[in-house]
Formats: structure tokens, C-alpha cells, sequence
């Protein structure tokens, strides 16, 4: 189906290029990249993968040891890329897979790995196999490939079942048959243009572990699995019994997601990565009810890492953060495998402006706040989560501090969440905006043809080029705190901390020698001393071994 000159793949010792740290995921930084909004390299507006190749060097300065790509497959677009046409093939906007050979091979030579995003849960309904399916009519073996059901009622006019979209209204869309009447209803569990596999049918399990040889064969590192919760569905696709059932998410285990089934698809997986050298990862976006079911995805036989989506999701409090904390490293200790940490990606508001505002608003927050108050508390936020064991995620610009852009006109928005009703609330655009990189330029820096979605003004002086070598800028502050973490033997991989008495609203912790105190109130916090400051994300003052702690500021120390 691809329409691209196929490339000459990597040996799969290509990875040999990069460190063989062994274990090197267990205490990996790993920064996401949004490829449309990361840099553009031929002035389309939009962002590609020679764009990215480009600014590697940049991330290996940074200090992170892995970069995750959005998707970059050919697809339509109904939801930016996560609508899949063809899995062996890059989409034009983003370039070839001579490109994307290229980029994995420059990243590999400079230390990087690469790990891709994995859409299995569902295609595009361009798919071949799903315009075959409409094609061939009911009753015809495509159709098993995805969840084609009769409609209810008289005339079938009722979907099969009363699940809903998570981007809105039913989850079936009834089809015109070939022959132009009415028929069978398909299920997609987001947009219709989003069909949902069917994993029961042998087909689908063969499709997948062949694209996942493919890639793996190109060289990339790992894969990061999108809605891993879902692709199995309860047997007999069973009715929910209730509405508004996307505020259920994340609180009971639903007949469409978080099956027991999807653990037999992912030892399969797994045996297939562990033939290939490099140590290759899986990454999971499990969205559970809680993150002892979490940890079911991450058995040794399973993948390595899971999203660990109960803390992103936790306010800027001591208590809340604690209490986070102990039960994602007690979860994650039974199964041996890390704990990961994230304040944001692509469909969450930036944290730099969820902390702005006040606590309960959610994760898709459309006000400004207190811009200040956002970055302080950001910063402060990201040294903590730099300092817990295990693996860390950072989204591309969120070193830079970026807010989310809250204002953009509703004529530009492209989220498809935002066409439609019911759903999520469909403001993701607003961390998509393309990331600056120069301080002028018709998109500053991202490219030579302007954004495909508006940049604020003022959007050069939060640049790479703005912040490069200005003493307490964020970019400084991030590289400064991935250079310590590197070079700390206490930080980095591990299962437990050790928690210190505190005031009240101070989160304290030690690891070794390393101590971390974070404190979440709005007043300065006098505290003992803990030996030598590493790093701080504001202002401290010491004196007679009591140290000051200014409002939502966290402080590395180290007793060594």
C-alpha cells in the first residue's frame, strides 16, 4: 500500500552507535516530540522529520537520552496522525522512510535512541483492510477484521450497542452498502474515521507483529504504545448501562478498555523485542483505574514502562503528591519494573498553566491564570519529578516553559475533539502550537513558511535562542538538572524514598546522599540545611544551617 521508495534498512545492530548501558530505560529521560510542531525544514508550516533530524543535537545537549516521535505514518489526519493508512509508510507532509532511516541513524551516532509511537487499537478508515470490508459487503471475512455488527431496532436503525465515543456521541457509525441501502453499523472507539481492530481475528495479531519486525529492522529503540488499555473487547460487547460514560473513564475497568486479554497480545510482543539487541522498549499509554492496574502492563514478560498518567493528573500539593508517590513505587516494586513520571504531553494542557490556575479545573484548562505563578511552580515541579526514581518524560517546549496558548481563534483549531459534542474538550491545540526557537522569523525559527497553528506574540523571547546561556532561565534550569541527575550516583533508577520530616506543604525526601525538598505553599519555608545546594528551581538564602525556601520552589542537595 505504501507509495514511498522503500528504504534500505538499518542492520539491527544499528543501536550499537548508542551507549549499551544496560538497563537504560529503567532511569531514562525521554523527551516526546510532536513532529508537525517541532521544527519545519522545507517551509510548508508544518513540522517533518528532517526538521527533527536537524535539531538533534539540540536534544543531545539538552541531556535526554531518548526521543519519542509522535506519529509520522501516512494518514489522512482525522486526528493528527493517530488515524493510520499504512504503518510501513511516512506520511508526505513528514517526508520519506529514507528520512526517517536517516533520522534514527543521526540519532543513533549522537546517543540517542528513538522510540516511534504504535497505533493497534485502530486504522484510518483508509486503510486497505478497512475499504475492503465496505466493499465486500456483510458476511465477507474483511469485515471480521474490525467490529461490523447488524443495527437494533425495526430496521436496524440503532447502534448494536449504547457505548460512546471518547470523542463524542455514539461509538458505531452506520455504513451504505455496496449496493446503496442502509446496513451494518462498525465500531470506533474514537472518531468514525477511526475503526476500531478486531484483535479475536488471527489476522490482526500477524499484521501487527510484522510491523513491528519492520520498524524494528529500521533501527528504532522501542515503541510506545498508543490507548494500550484498549484493542480487546469484553466478549458479547456487552451495554454499559449508563451515559456520559467518558466521565467513567479512569474509574471503573470498561468492556471496551483495560481487558484481561490485552496481556496475552503483549507476552507475544515481548518475545519478539527480546530477539532483537539494543534493549529495545514498549511504553505504554495505559489510562487505568488506578496504578496497581497500571502495573499489570508492566510484568517482567510484558512491556517496561506504563505512562504513569495518577501523577500528571495530581495537583501542586504535598499530601496529594506523597500520597502518588508511595503508590506508584509500591505498585511498580511487585512487578520489578520503574516507575515513570510526566507533567505533560500532547493532549494535556502544559503544566506551566494547569498550575497557574486553581486546583480542580482539570487536565484541558482554557484560562491563562497567573502566568508567574504557572512557571514558578513549574519549575519547581519539574525538579521534583528530575529527582523520584525511575524514568522521566518531558514534552517538547516545556523546557523552555512554555504556557499553553489559550486564545487561539476557533476558526484555526484542528483538535477533531472540537467538532465534536459530548466529548473530550477538544483544546489540545493549545500545546501544539509549533515551539520557538529564535527570538524573530515568520514563525520564529520553526521554519521559513510560518505555523500551521498562530504563535502568540512575545513567543521569541521564550526561544532556545532567548534562553541559551541566561543565568536562571528555564532551558538553563532543565539542562543544569538533566547534567546533575546524570552525574548523581542516588539519582536515576531505583524503587523507594526515604521520607523526611517536613513542614507542612513541604514534600522532602532522600536518596543516599541526595536530598530533594519541594515546597508547594505560597509562603518562604525556613527548614535545616541538608548539606551542599546542587540545584534549585528559585532563590534560596542559608544561614547557620537553616536554609529559606521561597513558595513553590524545589532544592537539590547533597550531603557527599
Amino acid at each position: 500500500m505504501s507509495q514511498q521508495p522503500s528504504a534500505a534498512p538499518a542492520p539491527t545492530s544499528a543501536v550499537a552507535t548508542v551507549s549499551e548501558r544496560h538497563d537504560w530505560w529503567r532511569d531514562a529521560v525521554i523527551y516526546q516530540v510532536y513532529p508537525r510542531s517541532f521544527a519545519d525544514s522545507n517551509g510548508d508550516g508544518m513540522g517533518d522529520l528532517e526538521g527533527v533530524r536537524t535539531r538533534l543535537p539540540y536534544l543531545r545537549d539538552l541531556g535526554v537520552d531518548a526521543v519519542w516521535l509522535s506519529p509520522f505514518y501516512a494518514s489522512p489526519q482525522a486526528d493528527a496522525g493517530y488515524d493510520v493508512a499504512d504503518y510501513r509508510a511516512v506520511d508526505p507532509m513528514f517526508g520519506t522512510l529514507l528520512d526517517a532511516d536517516a533520522l534514527i541513524r543521526d540519532a543513533h551516532a549522537l546517543g540517542l535512541r528513538i522510540i516511534v509511537d504504535l497505533v493497534p487499537n485502530h486504522s484510518s478508515d483508509q486503510y486497505e483492510w478497512f475499504k475492503r470490508a465496505l466493499a465486500e459487503g456483510p458476511g465477507s471475512p474483511s469485515r471480521d477484521r474490525y467490529h461490523f455488527r447488524p443495527g437494533k431496532g425495526k430496521n436496524g436503525e440503532l447502534p448494536p450497542n449504547d457505548w460512546e465515543s471518547i470523542f463524542g456521541g455514539p461509538a458505531w457509525t452506520r455504513v451504505t452498502e455496496p449496493d446503496g441501502t442502509p446496513g451494518e453499523w462498525y465500531l470506533h472507539l474514537f472518531a468514525p474515521e477511526q475503526p476500531d481492530f478486531n484483535w479475536e481475528h488471527p489476522a490482526v495479531g500477524d499484521e501487527f507483529r510484522s510491523i513491528l519486525r519492520f520498524w524494528l529492522d529500521m533501527g528504532v529503540d522501542g515503541f510506545r504504545i498508543d490507548v494500550a488499555h484498549g484493542m480487546v473487547k469484553a466478549e458479547g460487547l456487552p451495554d454499559l448501562g449508563s451515559h456520559e460514560q467518558l466521565k467513567l473513564l479512569g474509574n471503573d475497568v470498561m468492556p471496551f478498555f483495560d481487558q484481561d486479554g490485552v496481556h496475552a497480545i503483549y507476552r507475544q510482543w515481548r518475545r519478539i523485542l527480546d530477539e532483537y539487541s539494543g534493549e529495545r522498549i514498549f511504553v505504554a499509554e495505559a489510562w487505568t483505574p488506578t496504578v496497581e492496574r497500571t502495573a499489570n502492563y508492566v510484568r517482567p514478560d510484558e512491556l517496561h514502562q506504563a505512562f504513569n498518567f495518577q501523577y500528571l493528573g495530581t495537583h501542586w500539593d504535598a499530601e496529594e503528591l506523597r500520597t502518588v508517590i508511595d503508590r506508584t513505587l509500591d505498585a511498580m516494586r511487585p512487578v520489578g519494573a520503574p516507575a515513570t513520571w510526566v507533567l505533560s504531553n500532547h493532549d494535556v494542557t502544559r503544566h506551566a498553566t494547569r498550575f497557574a490556575n486553581p486546583a480542580g479545573l482539570g487536565t484541558q484548562i482554557r484560562l491563562a491564570g497567573d502566568r508567574e505563578l504557572g512557571l514558578r511552580r513549574a519549575r519547581a515541579a519539574t525538579l521534583l519529578m528530575l529527582a523520584l526514581p525511575g524514568s522521566a518524560y518531558v514534552y517538547q517546549g516545556e523546557e523552555l516553559g512554555l504556557p499553553d496558548v489559550v486564545d487561539l481563534p476557533d476558526e484555526v483549531r484542528q483538535d477533531p475533539a472540537y467538532f465534536r459534542g459530548a466529548g473530550q474538550d477538544g483544546f489540545r491545540d493549545g500545546c501544539r502550537v509549533p515551539i520557538p526557537w529564535t527570538r524573530e522569523g515568520s514563525s520564529y525559527g520553526f521554519g521559513d513558511g510560518g505555523s500551521w497553528l498562530p504563535q502568540p506574540a512575545g513567543w521569541g523571547e521564550l526561544s532556545v535562542e532567548a534562553q541559551t546561556g541566561t543565568p536562571g532561565s528555564t532551558l538553563e534550569l532543565y539542562r543544569e538538572a538533566l547534567a546533575v541527575r546524570r552525574a548523581t550516583a542516588d539519582l536515576g533508577a531505583g524503587d523507594a524514598v526515604e521520607w523526611l520530616r517536613a513542614p507542612e506543604g513541604v514534600v522532602a525526601f532522600r536518596r543516599g546522599d541526595f536530598v530533594c525538598v519541594a515546597n508547594t505553599t505560597g509562603e518562604s519555608v525556613a527548614m535545616p540545611a541538608h548539606g551542599r545546594v546542587l540545584l534549585a528551581s528559585g532563590e534560596i538564602t542559608e544561614a547557620a544551617g537553616e536554609a529559606k525556601v521561597p513558595a513553590d520552589t524545589t532544592v537539590w542537595w547533597t550531603r557527599a
